[in-house]
């Protein structure tokens, strides 16, 4: 089939021919992460090899150089035409452009004029020298690309100093200044997006929502109303969480507040189901509303907003205009795929919208999470690889875009080749209006754009200028880019595609690896070896299974994505065609997630890395290293099976090797305290495999690598000592692939949030929730426990949920062991007063109460006087934790007083000769 073009015209290649067209719209690359990792670009077999050229008989790979300098063209005279030498005139003015206006963004009005006045003189310094040395062919071309580079340096420090000084003017960033209340006209720029809560000392943050809005009009107090266009980011607080504490703990929104852990499982799940929360995310992008709200400065100057307006929701968006009907039309497109995918398997159900459309409301913190720990968040957000997906669909695999016989189904349509075009066009403007015109939905289609402009004009373009003209594009228009770490990974992948892919294929294929198979591995090898210390600084943690969790994922992807779009499309017209699809994509999609999940379950998966710039240059240095010595080990492949081999090993992690290695766990370890951070979380052993866990801590991430490390995979009994955020909010960690078989808590059931969170993370699992009781006493072989605190009937009723905190006396292995939670001098008092009294006497073991703050009855601690005290607190933790009086009282009593900030986490075991022996994990 001809299409409807007739013959090829002389010199273009027909049937058979195997010159490359223009490749795909976009670049993505696997193992990508970080806070905004979408990335344009290409992707497919197609494109490992872009310029790939399988010569006869007489044209042999070394002699191409000389069959282009005898012909004098640029694309030789070889039929099928073939490219030369990679053009890269366009990188140094790209790459001066981008680093310019990195830098000019913040820069002030009188520098950015200097600079643009120097650029403007040496480029008419240049053609003046170019005038008096016209003979010189190689000099022209050199003053051509300096010239180039320099003016490109002027545009973008002219564009970059007019969109700061555009951001410095009006009066929002005053406002800001004096933390004015104001009332402001806004219009949204984005969908509204939930806040992850986060932990921070005893309470777990408000639900949040944010939205990125421009102001265009606002008042203060005294002052009139100006009409202004000026970018914000509002931040609307739709609940309110908190606990009141002692000894400087935060009790209210004013109280001191530090970065904490996010609040993890079903701690965020609560959000959002208020009616006033659902309408707050409901809004589409240009909408209008009315707030009043107080505007704070932004937290750096290289924000590309002048301010955040901070709103507190009382009766939801004061909408005082609709949205555009291209945004109304889009979120009914939106909502119709969300609706046909909800009665799909919940893993399916929250992945689908997010591959699509980059809808990712759904995503629980614990799939997000192990979607971060493989490396594999970037499917998640809209980026080239969804735009390269779709016009595939229309225009066949992006290798044979240009060829007569094309595939897809435009041509089998009859579409014209350059009608396509225009109709890709369109295409590509449809899925920037339907995934909002965000940076990364933008970059995607302006490299989809510079691909559909060589196919209308019928001239070849080499992949690498056109992803340098992209980015000059890019910057040029939004130099704020240039300071966005996931435009950075956006480019670093797609450069890793067109330069080191096709190589390294090309090397494995001559190894004997099937070629689909050496695109793909040698695709996400290359995304992965120069995307990583970017990644590793932003992250602080290096993935050790992004490139196999990546490769097993690829061809899930496609599938998932297409059927995805066919539902958004089919949603709005036939609600049970779309269900069918949704059915159809929900297996690809499980897959996925299965993927995400395996992967982030392995002991080895990542490694803790330095998250700085120096972090990153190591690891670029590590990396360059290992692949100059895998060049070299690719030729033996005995010690390639043994490297793999070990590996494997460190991923894995069997425990009986890591015992050996590491120590950790030691053998016969009767009691761990995990490092969790600003927490508590214990571990009793109970058993091969088993232990009674005490706490969880308040991320349930590190709860889960403590358990996990410790060869826990059964929890007869999780005991939640009170209900305080850094107690309990990692209990979604302790359930994640454990058989649990109760969960015990305090009858004192405040604060009602973490009381509802624990319940429902008990009825998704199925586990039965009890009370503890003073008196109770269980036994699970060795292990012995008993209850002490609190009485059924607590008379006077505490003050707080701390003085309500379950209390254990346990005993195995000659091992008395007090586990005080975080009791207060009150309680304690009491506990001390009341019959359990004798049994704390002379422990060996103490959990000293409430992460060692300076809050402790003296009395209790003589009494107890324990061996061993051991303190569960974080590094450098706002509420100075552990008191210096509380650790020199421990020591007075002749304790050994170790604590998990600076010892990490700590087993108890005895020797031989009964004393107690400690191992630092």
């Amino acid at each position: 089939m001809l299409s409807g073009h007739g013959d090829p015209a002389p010199g273009r290649p027909g049937r058979g021919a195997s010159a490359p067209g223009p490749t795909g719209p976009g670049l993505t690359g696997p193992g990508l992460t970080g806070p905004d990792l979408t990335e344009p670009g290409l992707t497919g077999p197609g494109l490992a090899e872009p310029d790939r050229f399988e010569p006869g008989p007489a044209v042999r790979p070394s002699v191409r150089p000389a069959v282009h300098a005898a012909s004098g063209k640029r694309l030789g005279a070889a039929n099928p035409r073939q490219e030369g030498p990679v053009d890269l005139r366009l990188v140094p003015p790209a790459l001066a452009a981008w680093a310019t206006a990195a830098l000019t963004t913040v820069a002030s009005p009188g520098r950015v004029v200097g600079l643009v006045a120097v650029c403007l003189l040496a480029v008419g310094a240049l053609l003046i020298t170019g005038r008096r040395q016209a003979g010189r062919a190689g000099g022209r071309r050199g003053r051509a690309t300096a010239a180039a580079s320099l003016l490109c340096v002027a545009a973008a420090a002219a564009s970059a100093g007019l969109h700061g000084a555009d951001l410095r003017r009006g009066p929002v960033p005053e406002l800001a200044r004096e933390y004015a209340t104001v009332t402001a006209e806004v219009e949204l720029t984005s969908d509204p997006r939930p806040t992850r809560p986060r932990v921070r000392g005893d309470r777990v943050t408000p639900d949040s929502v944010l939205i990125d809005a421009e102001v265009r009009r606002v008042e203060g107090a005294g002052r009139a109303a100006v009409a202004t266009r000026t970018p914000v980011l509002m931040l609307v607080t739709v609940g309110s969480r908190g606990s009141k504490g002692r000894d400087g703990k935060p009790a209210g929104p004013g109280a001191r507040q530090v970065p904490g852990r996010r609040a993890p499982g079903g701690a965020s799940a609560s959000w959002g189901r208020s009616a006033s929360g659902a309408s707050w995310l409901g809004l589409l992008p240009s909408t209008r509303l009315r707030v009043t709200g107080r505007l704070v400065p932004p937290l750096s100057d290289g924000d590309r907003i002048a301010a955040v307006l901070r709103v507190r929701d009382r009766a939801g968006p004061p909408v005082v205009g609709e949205a555009s009907g291209a945004q109304r039309l889009a979120g009914r497109l939106r909502a119709g795929l969300r609706s046909a995918t909800d009665g799909l398997p919940a893993d399916a159900r929250a992945l689908l919208p997010g591959l699509v459309v980059g809808d990712t409301s759904r995503i629980t913190p614990e799939l997000d999470e192990a979607f971060k720990a493989t490396d594999l968040a970037h499917t998640l957000a809209v980026s080239g690889s969804n735009l390269t997906i779709v016009l595939a669909l229309l225009l066949g695999p992006p290798g044979l875009a240009q060829h007569v016989e094309r595939r897809g189904l435009a041509p089998r349509l009859g579409v014209p080749l350059r009608a396509t075009a225009l109709l890709g066009g369109a295409l590509t403007l449809g899925f920037v209006v339907v995934c909002r015109p965000d940076p990364s939905v933008l970059r995607a289609a302006a490299c989809g754009a510079i691909v559909l402009l060589a196919l209308a004009t019928g001239r070849r373009r080499s992949l690498i200028p056109a992803l340098a003209c992209a980015v000059l594009l890019l910057v040029l228009y939004d130099p704020w880019l240039a300071r966005s770490y996931g435009f950075l990974l956006s480019v670093l992948a797609t450069g890793a595609l067109l330069t080191l892919a096709p190589r390294w294929s090309a090397a494995l294929r001559r190894r004997r690896v099937p070629p689909r198979l050496a695109e793909a591995l040698a695709a996400a090898a290359a995304a992965q070896a120069v995307c990583a210390p970017v990644v590793a600084m932003l992250s602080a943690r290096v993935s050790l299974v992004a490139v196999p969790c990546n490769l097993l994922v690829e061809f899930a992807l496609a599938p998932a994505t297409a059927l995805g779009f066919a539902v958004l499309v089919t949603a709005p017209v036939a609600s049970p065609a779309a269900e069918a699809l949704a059915w159809c994509a929900s297996w690809p999609a499980g897959w996925i997630a299965a993927v995400a999940r395996a992967g982030a379950a392995l002991p080895g998966g990542g490694v803790d890395w330095p998250g700085s710039w120096g972090g990153a240059f190591l690891l670029a240095l590590l990396t360059g290293g290992l692949v100059l010595l895998g060049r070299r080990l690719s030729r033996h492949p005995w010690l390639c099976a043994v490297c793999g081999v070990l590996l494997l090993l460190a991923v894995v992690r069997p425990p009986p090797l890591t015992r050996v290695l590491t120590g950790w766990p030691p053998p016969g370890w009767r009691l761990a305290m995990c490092d969790v951070g600003q927490g508590d979380a214990t571990v009793l052993a109970a058993g091969d495999g088993a232990g009674v866990v005490v706490d969880a801590g308040p991320d349930p991430v590190l709860v889960d690598r403590c358990l996990r490390e410790l060869g826990i995979t059964r929890v007869p009994l999780v005991v939640l000592t009170h209900f305080h955020a850094d107690h309990v909010a990692g209990l979604p960690g302790v359930l994640r692939g454990r058989a649990v078989g109760a969960i015990q808590t305090t009858g004192f059931e405040e604060p009602a949030d973490q009381v509802t969170f624990v319940r429902k993370a008990a009825q998704a699992r199925g586990v039965p929730l009890a009370r503890a009781v003073a008196g109770e006493r269980r036994r699970l072989g060795a292990l012995d426990w008993e209850v002490l605190w609190p009485p059924p009937d607590p008379a006077p009723r505490p003050e707080g949920p701390n003085d309500a905190s379950v209390t254990l006396l346990v005993r195995v292995g000659g091992l008395r062991m007090l586990l005080l939670g975080d009791l207060e001098p009150p309680a304690q008092q009491a506990l001390s007063r009341s019959a359990a009294a004798p049994l704390v006497q002379n422990v060996d073991v103490l959990k000293v109460a409430h992460h060692g703050s300076a809050y402790q009855d003296p009395e209790l601690i003589r009494a107890v006087a324990p061996r061993l005290a051991l303190i569960s607190c974080g590094a450098d933790n706002p509420y100075g934790h552990p008191a210096p009086g509380t650790v020199a009282a421990l020591r007075a009593g002749g304790a050994r007083v170790l604590r998990t900030d600076r010892d990490g986490a700590l087993a108890v075991g005895t020797g031989t000769d009964g004393e107690l022996r400690v191992t630092r994990g």
